[in-house]
């Protein structure tokens, strides 16, 4: 291996400099506790507090809206379990969310309902999108919230946030959006988008790991996260993380500084990985083609299996996905491929490429030359290829 490429930009990001920088400095400048009275205290308070006001001018957000969490993962569970205990007790029980959301949603839905609420999970389309109409329909005098992630972590399909958002706005229904791989990749503006509730997480967007905020729009009632201590306005106890909150917002304010040339340039390699992908006999691009990601490119192919795709392709020097890292450890075909349609069989082929700020050209001239080659050497060595080829019984028609 000459080089690396890496292409998995979906699962985490490399930290960028200046946000290592700020940390840095912050880990041997900024050390004091924000609760504390002296002046070290004090000085990590005010830059605490700064953090906040910066991340929710990103959002179009007030500072006070702005809760900083652990990651993705605990913004999610604590939107849904923050505000459902006081909205029950007015007999709103019932959550709306979708088939092909992050497990982070999807379990916690599943634990709520061991609790007595009850969840609609939404069907998404062939193309992995929501419809508003379909929320519409779900939508009784008895749901509490709609939680619809903004883009898919899998498929990179872009959901019609504002849409649903006003929706929810006029049947008075709390609306969440898991935008984990959406921030710092689409432009958000959660007033204008009438998103009450919104989870992020740092290293999505070349911040450090263990970081994310919830944004919990002023007025909404919020349950205590973690008791103990009176941090993050008595809500979620135990010492901020000042040098990685530090680095999450320099790596939220760089992403943005710059996101309509980084979309057009991540936009051109993406269009070109599937163009040249499309090539390859028997797949198919997972998820719609016009409402996506920037930077991801999902594609399925017939006849082999994503794991040895996998294994094959870092030995090229090139690391991808083969779904979403959070299930790498599992035999089990990707519930977001499930969702929109596909067979077990086939879903198994799938492969993820995720594009990111260090991504060049040549990264991609290197993925469209190997790829093609390590398709053709596995579906040699696959007997279901072979006996696909006798047959002619192919799921995806060339």
């Amino acid at each position: 291996m000459s080089k690396l490429v890496y292409m998995d930009n979906a699962a985490t990001t490399p930290v960028s400099p200046e946000a290592t920088a700020v940390i840095a400095k912050a880990l041997t400048e900024h050390f004091g506790n924000p609760s504390s009275i002296y002046s070290l205290g004090r000085d990590s308070k005010r830059i605490l507090e700064d953090c906040r006001q910066r991340a929710a001018a990103v959002l179009g957000a007030e500072p006070q809206e702005i809760y900083f969490t652990s990651g993705g993962s605990e913004s999610d569970n604590w939107a849904l379990k923050g505000v459902l205990p006081f909205l029950s007790k007015r007999g709103k029980n019932h959550i709306i969310t979708t088939a092909y959301e992050h497990h982070a949603i999807l379990h916690t839905c599943k634990a709520l309902e061991k609790q007595g609420y009850s969840v609609t999970y939404l069907p998404v389309s062939e193309d992995g999108l929501v419809s508003v109409d379909a929320v519409a329909n779900a939508i009784t005098e008895k749901t509490a919230i709609v939680s619809i992630m903004y883009a898919n972590n899998e498929i990179g399909t872009v959901n019609p946030i504002a849409q649903i958002g006003a929706l929810c706005r006029e049947k008075g229904v709390l609306f969440h959006t898991d935008a984990v791989q959406a921030v710092g990749h689409l432009p958000i503006h959660v007033k204008e988008q009438s998103i009450d509730l919104l989870s992020l997480s740092a290293h999505k967007f070349n911040g450090p790991k263990g970081t994310g905020l919830l944004y919990c729009r002023k007025g909404i009632v919020l349950a205590n996260l973690i008791e103990g201590g009176a941090q993050e306005r008595s809500r979620r106890a135990g010492t901020e993380s000042l040098p990685t909150i530090m680095g999450m917002v320099t790596a939220l304010e760089n992403a943005v500084a710059d996101l309509p040339e980084e979309t057009a340039r991540l936009t051109g390699m993406r269009d070109r990985l599937i163009a040249e992908l499309s090539k390859i006999p028997h797949c198919r691009l997972n998820g719609s083609a016009e409402h996506r990601l920037p930077g991801n490119v999902n594609f399925s192919f017939e006849g082999i299996e994503g794991e040895a795709l996998l294994l094959m392709l870092d030995m090229n020097g090139i690391c991808a996905s083969s779904g979403s890292a959070c299930t790498s450890g599992s035999l089990d075909p990707s519930h977001v491929l499930l969702s929109i349609g596909l067979p077990h069989e086939v879903a198994h082929g799938s492969l993820r490429l995720s594009l990111g700020r260090y991504n060049t050209d040549e990264d991609v001239d290197h993925l469209v030359k190997v790829l093609p080659q390590v398709v053709e050497r596995l579906r040699m060595m696959s007997p279901v290829w072979e006996e696909k080829t006798k047959t002619g019984n192919f799921y995806f028609q060339d």
